[in-house]
């Protein structure tokens, strides 16, 4: 039976969900904007203390690998890194789409294909389209939200069903009937089972050399000179 502490941080959601053989058995959150850094290992400690148990008692840690917020990514895969090399733990690596993808399937049982979105800035997100079985259809890409957008898919009579912190912008924009909207987002709750199943087939990262799929750079702007 394996316990494996779940943490999920790529989006401004950080969540912490500790899973017994797949089953979340605690889970704590917050949504309070930039707080990774100072809420993450309380979050943690809370969750293991509810669960009634112990850090040495953990099988693996599993990150949620994005892509996301670069810094909340850091933070989230610093943290897990810091726990395996400490308890000499497994690190599992979770892609943050396929996790989305996954509980919204569960969530809203529909036939069709299952695009999760995260949020990167203005009316661009990042996505990955997945069928039924929670394999990816296309590759992971950062595209601008548009009128024009999935058209072939829905010319096509494919109905997609949106979920993810990226969505909610894009219902004024994707018109068609064949678009459907879920309010499933990132939680760390989402990566129980498929945590579960990589640790059953021994899929584990060196943590020493891991790192978040960031996708593209930080967005960094250079501040105005002052003028004295």
């Amino acid at each position: 039976m394996a316990l494996i502490l779940n943490i999920e941080t790529a989006t401004d959601v950080c969540s912490i969900a500790l899973a017994k053989d797949g089953n979340v058995i605690s889970i704590k959150e917050s949504d309070e904007p930039y707080s990774h850094s100072k809420s993450i290992t309380l979050l943690i400690q809370e969750c293991i203390k509810e669960a009634n148990e112990k850090l040495e008692n953990l099988d693996a840690v599993a990150i949620s690998e994005g892509p996301g917020s670069y810094t909340a990514l850091r933070v989230g895969t610093s943290v897990a890194k810091g726990i395996c090399y400490a308890l000499n733990k497994p690190l599992i690596a979770i892609d943050t789409l396929k996790s989305i993808a996954w509980a919204t399937q569960h969530k809203e049982n529909l036939e069709g294909l299952y695009c999760p979105m995260i949020d990167a800035r203005r009316m661009e997100v990042y996505y990955k389209i997945f069928d039924d079985d929670n394999l990816a259809v296309t590759k992971l890409e950062a595209k601008v939200i548009d009128e024009s957008s999935y058209k072939d898919y829905f010319a096509s009579n494919k109905k997609i069903i949106f979920s993810g912190n990226g969505a909610e912008k894009c219902k004024s924009v994707l018109q068609s009937p064949l678009a459907v909207f879920s309010n499933v987002i990132c939680s760390a709750a989402n990566m129980a089972i498929l945590s579960q199943r990589s640790f059953e087939e021994q899929k584990f990262c060196d943590f020493a050399y891991f790192t978040p799929n960031y996708h593209k750079p930080p967005n960094i702007t250079t501040p105005r000179k002052r003028v004295l």
